[in-house]
């Protein structure tokens, strides 16, 4: 069973993504919240799978909220559901922590399989499109920091590699390719890089990469 903490501001959309995931015997709503700080209460007390979170709230919005969710270093995972894919919400929030997002508009099934993905510990987003919005907003990019310089510095020269040719947003099997190393090789290096950077997921790598340098905005 995967539990579920909905946060919306309005009454509406929560109820409807409330009747949808219900459908699904698999799926639980655990609550309800209204705004960031709420979210974030919630969150601890409930201990939901899956913040289904919405960006644009009064208050805090969702951005703060999954960034103190997030960094609280609990089990929840957040989705965050935005307007647009290439936007300022969609970059903080992955900035933030989130394991990925999904567009308002998104048909019901995609809805639910991106939750089910997040609890497994997937990230909703793929690394080509995650490498698009670093680029549109590479003005943004705060630099490294020395914790990351440390972590960075964890990672032997093939693992660098790995992660650089993983920035690009290529599968395992396209990795594989590149480097001349089997599927199975890249995952298992794929696999110690997260927990070398202390990474949640591939979308996380992703922006470590850029960060500390061992990829460039286009």
């Amino acid at each position: 069973m995967t539990t579920v903490l909905i946060v919306d501001d309005q009454a509406l959309q929560r109820l409807g993504f409330s009747m949808l995931l219900e459908q699904h015997p698999d799926l639980s709503v655990v609550g309800e919240a209204t705004h960031g700080a709420e979210a974030v209460r919630k969150t601890a007390e409930l201990r939901p799978d899956v913040v289904l979170m919405d960006v644009r709230m009064p208050g805090m919005d969702g951005i703060e909220a999954t960034r103190r969710i997030v960094t609280s270093g609990g089990r929840s995972r957040v989705l965050v559901l935005t307007t647009f894919d290439l936007d300022e919400y969609a970059y903080d929030a992955l900035r933030a922590g989130a394991s990925g997002f999904l567009l308002k508009d998104a048909l019901p099934g995609e809805l639910v399989a991106g939750i089910r993905a997040v609890a497994a510990g997937d990230a909703v987003i793929s690394p080509g499109l995650t490498r698009k919005l670093i680029d549109a907003f590479s003005d943004r990019l705060p630099g490294r920091t020395p914790d990351q310089e440390s972590r960075l510095a964890d990672l032997t020269q093939r693992e660098r590699e790995v992660l650089a040719a993983l920035a690009s947003g290529l599968s395992n099997a396209e990795i594989g390719e590149r480097l001349s190393l089997a599927e199975t090789t890249v995952k298992t290096h794929v696999s110690r890089i997260l927990t070398k950077i202390g990474a949640r997921d591939r979308v996380q790598a992703v922006i470590f990469a850029y960060d500390t340098g061992v990829v460039r905005p286009a």
